[in-house]
């Protein structure tokens, strides 16, 4: 750790816990809402959401229940990598996502939802309320508790990191999405990363939780 590292992390303001709280709340409201919107388009976004929406999709389950089991072996590496307090933030981020996505669409109805404002909407959303839940070392599960634990360790921007993952997993859904809805889900999860690559730089947000 170098000199000025650590000089700024003694200086950093450690987080309340009803700071902490409301950031959840708040972070997870964002990204559910921004998940129902691409569903309600048939969009997708990377991540474990992204892949949970695929299989949602080709299943016919819901998203909620698939989103909370596939980030299941994450918690093993974000135990061992990142200590209890952020796995069990983590956890909670993860159950409330699961639990707003069912009554999302039971609270919210759209008569008419152009895809691409869609995109541009619904990309925002989830990458704001991502970027609630990393400054206050809270994760949503799967990739995102990697490519937290990386920027942490080795200094690699988790937005540009999971960038890469998530056109991976955008690759996947060729086989499952039309040409156009494919499209726009790429142009969605470059505004997502974008928004976490721009504004969640090592340094930048000293916030302690």
């Amino acid at each position: 750790m170098t000199t000025t590292t650590a000089t700024n992390e003694a200086r950093a303001e450690r987080h309340r816990l009803y700071e902490d709280v409301l950031a959840m709340i708040s972070g997870t409201m964002f990204v559910s809402l921004g998940t129902l919107i691409y569903a309600k388009t048939m969009l997708t976004v990377g991540s474990s959401a992204g892949l949970a929406l695929l299989l949602s999709y080709a299943s016919g389950w819901g998203f909620g229940l698939i989103f909370f089991l596939i980030n299941l072996p994450f918690y093993i590496l974000a135990v061992k990598r990142m200590g209890w307090p952020f796995t069990l933030r983590t956890f909670t981020a993860v159950a409330l996502v699961s639990v707003l996505s069912k009554f999302n669409s039971q609270w919210i109805d759209f008569s008419h939802l152009d895809p691409l404002y869609a995109t541009v909407i619904g990309g925002g959303l989830i990458g704001t309320g991502l970027l609630m839940l990393f400054r206050h070392r809270t994760g949503l599960g799967g990739i995102n508790i990697l490519a937290m634990y990386l920027q942490e360790k080795i200094g690699l921007r988790a937005g540009y990191f999971q960038l890469g993952v998530d056109l991976s997993i955008l690759a996947a859904a060729y086989f499952v999405l039309p040409t156009d809805r494919l499209a726009l889900s790429v142009l969605g999860a470059a505004i997502t990363n974008l928004i976490l690559a721009i504004n969640h730089k090592p340094g930048r947000y000293m916030g302690l939780s």
